[in-house]
């Protein structure tokens, strides 16, 4: 057992405490700043930092905690930095862990949607943009592909799935089809536990889970309380990938609310693919477009806040949670619907980024690249909008 844990730091000398924090702050602020390539890109390179070379933890307990984010919901990477943090230098390890992996991501995601505020609308960044588009489906389409292969593990799971593709398309609210998928799988796979068994011992085990999925309200207003509150319930109930985070701003930004287009939001998710850091930080930018700067920030704080809260609480319980079969079956249910949710909005904003020859050829390109040779996603996305420039030139 490793001795560097969250335990063994409140038995520190204050200066070395103090020591330890800086060096975390330094870490994560490091790789906040230059983890490129999505949150499989982020994961190696913290195994390599942490595990590798400066050996905070073994790496049995690295693959433990890289388990334990996928128990709750939120981006795994930042969990898993957020995990770490707390692991090395107990509450005040776990907030600067987080906060310096997301922060540096955050500021280069705010300067570029300034300058997408001011500058988005010239035919120079439109044709740019027109290239990374098309682009930006291929990535999705891989994403939702290797979701479904680890999502869809049986017959019932596929059904389900179709199920909430359906549902989805017909205007059902996506909350409560996360809800009624992870009900529905925890109902089917553990009915016979529910005939010989009291109800009211399975509530420690669901108890976790109860905040995770909030009531829906109809936001009334677009004020930065709402942009906050909007978030807020994103980063609650979002599972499977940062791509699923498409189908929640689509349906409330989009679709719900109508103040943002699909391209907008498109664009929103290329700048979080040729940035480093988390790519939850697409929250910054659209906060950045509804209500500026003060937006921007509230809409970071928002999307990120749960998965600092539910790491400080779960934590200690992890183990424990990965054993339930109960719990089990329900994420299993919600990695469903999550990529039910996210093959709708892939069609959709496929539809919006795709609409001639020279979109379609770049869209299969894009496709054939990214699955057949390990390349970042962001020199991708760069490469799209230097063929979207070229062909302005044409």
């Amino acid at each position: 057992m490793n001795k560097n844990t969250k335990h063994e730091f409140y038995s520190l000398a204050k200066a070395d405490q103090k020591n330890r924090l800086k060096e975390i702050a330094t870490v994560f602020f490091k790789l906040g700043s230059t983890a490129f390539g999505g949150p499989a890109a982020h994961i190696a390179m913290m195994d390599d930092e942490i595990v590798k070379k400066r050996k905070w933890i073994e790496k049995d307990k690295f693959l433990d905690l890289l388990g334990a984010t996928n128990i709750i919901p939120g981006p795994n990477s930042t969990e898993l930095a957020i995990h770490l943090g707390y692991e090395r230098g107990g509450w005040l390890g776990l907030i600067i862990a987080g906060a310096c992996f997301i922060v540096p991501a955050m500021l280069i995601v705010l300067a570029f949607a300034m300058m997408y505020a001011r500058y988005g609308t010239l035919p120079e960044v439109s044709n740019i943009l027109y290239g990374i588009k098309p682009v930006i489906i291929a990535i999705v389409l891989q994403a939702l592909i290797r979701l479904g292969q680890s999502a869809i593990k049986n017959k019932i799971l596929g059904i389900i799935g179709i199920a909430v593709i359906v549902l989805s398309f017909i205007g059902v609210n996506e909350i409560l089809l996360l809800a009624l998928a992870g009900i529905s799988m925890m109902l089917i796979r553990n009915i016979k536990s529910f005939r010989t068994s009291n109800p009211l011992s399975f509530a420690p085990i669901l108890l976790p889970y109860a905040i995770l999925i909030p009531q829906q309200t109809q936001i009334k207003g677009f004020s930065l309380t709402s942009v906050f509150l909007t978030f807020l319930k994103i980063g609650s109930v979002l599972y499977g990938s940062g791509y699923v985070l498409l189908a929640f701003l689509e349906a409330d930004f989009v679709e719900r609310l109508n103040i943002l287009t699909s391209q907008q939001i498109l664009d929103a998710v290329a700048v979080g693919q040729f940035t480093p850091g988390p790519v939850f930080t697409t929250a910054t930018f659209i906060g950045y477009l509804i209500q500026g700067a003060p937006g921007a920030i509230l809409a970071t704080i928002g999307i990120f806040l749960p998965a600092f809260v539910l790491v400080g609480l779960l934590n200690p319980i992890v183990p424990r949670l990965r054993k339930s079969k109960l719990i089990s079956s329900i994420l299993d249910g919600v990695n469903v619907a999550s990529w039910g949710l996210m093959a709708v909005v892939s069609w959709k904003l496929g539809v919006s980024a795709v609409v001639d020859i020279p979109t379609v050829l770049l869209a299969l390109v894009s496709l054939i690249i990214v699955f057949k040779y390990k390349i970042n996603s962001a020199w991708l996305v760069l490469s799209g909008g230097a063929v979207g420039f070229l062909l302005s030139l044409i």
